[in-house]
């Protein structure tokens, strides 16, 4: 599947989170085969005012494929000048998050409040387009509320408006991320629209992946919280889709990935700022294996190179 210039060779999308995937954690998974990667999410406004962090989340690194910059705001204006602003070569595509469910985003009217304002939405893609030569994308929801269930009226606004591809989110944003996500819109959008519908939402492993495709006949699928300390889910996916057996990692691939993504991310941030985001991406890549319950204390003290070095000796003596 082509979207653009963009490649979906397995319809494999990282979904964008904030505190985990920046550049690092982005290529990691595109080594493992995803297709498709975004930015942490980044406020309109913040890059009109130049904010240091918001430069440090947009950088994409020379050796990284595909990735796409999500966008947040509730500006058309404001949205479709600062991506024009922005764009560059390394940029594959602008995404507007119109479903993160966070209270100081949505009553900003920005995120999952836009489900509110479809309008709105056709208004702020038809911006977009009009501004820059990359495909335009959306992350919607299901809809704000199970009362307002409307995101194939989103939908088709969004595809009227000169969208590419759409992420669907299977909850409403009052789920936030708990109980089960709502296949059954997807498949209702898929039906609705001729743009690519990528399926998001409570797929986490092959067998999940098989019954989404079943299901909602979607284009793609996004993995969001099911990829933290987890790269290796895309591996577990494309054997699905390719109908070839899916091994998982050792113990070993697991303390040499958590090295190399020390190495990367001391590499791109300096030690001081790696090892202490480190902490959270060892307890999720070594949640659920022996011994990790013991070197969790450790985990939390983690200040250089040689104190991950000594947790990763303990889960080899495990």
């Amino acid at each position: 599947m082509k979207v653009g210039n963009i490649d979906l060779k397995n319809g494999l999308l990282l979904g964008p989170m904030a505190g985990v995937t920046d550049r690092v954690y982005r290529q990691i998974c595109q080594e493992q085969g995803c297709d498709l990667t975004f930015t942490e999410m980044v406020s309109a406004k913040a890059i009109r005012y130049n904010n240091q962090k918001s430069k440090l989340i947009l950088e994409i690194g020379e050796e990284e494929k595909q990735v796409g910059v999500q966008l947040f705001g509730s500006d058309p204006y404001i949205i479709s000048e600062m991506a024009k602003k922005i764009d560059h070569d390394g940029i594959h595509c602008f995404d507007v998050n119109m479903g993160c469910p966070v209270p100081k985003v949505v009553n900003n009217g920005e995120g999952s409040a836009l489900m509110k304002d479809p309008k709105k939405i056709g208004k702020i893609v038809d911006a977009l387009v009009k501004a820059v030569d990359k495909p335009v994308t959306i992350k919607i929801r299901a809809g704000f509320s199970p009362e307002t269930i409307n995101a194939v009226d989103v939908c088709k606004i969004a595809e009227a408006n000169g969208v590419s591809m759409i992420t669907i989110h299977g909850r409403t944003r009052e789920q936030y991320y708990s109980g089960k996500a709502n296949w059954e819109i997807i498949r209702q959008a898929k039906e609705s629209v001729k743009v690519p519908i990528i399926g998001n939402g409570d797929v986490v492993d092959g067998k999940s992946l098989k019954a989404m495709l079943e299901q909602t006949a979607c284009d793609g699928v996004m993995v969001g919280r099911a990829a933290m300390g987890n790269p290796w889910i895309f591996k577990a996916l494309i054997a699905e889709i390719q109908g070839t057996t899916y091994t998982p990692p050792t113990i070993e691939d697991v303390i040499q990935m958590i090295q190399h993504h020390s190495e990367k991310l001391i590499e791109y941030k300096g030690e001081y700022i790696a090892m202490r985001e480190m902490r959270k991406h060892i307890a999720w890549y070594t949640k659920g294996l022996k011994n990790a319950t013991k070197i969790r204390a450790g985990i939390n003290r983690v200040e250089n190179i040689e104190d991950i070095q000594g947790i990763l000796e303990q889960l080899r003596s495990a």
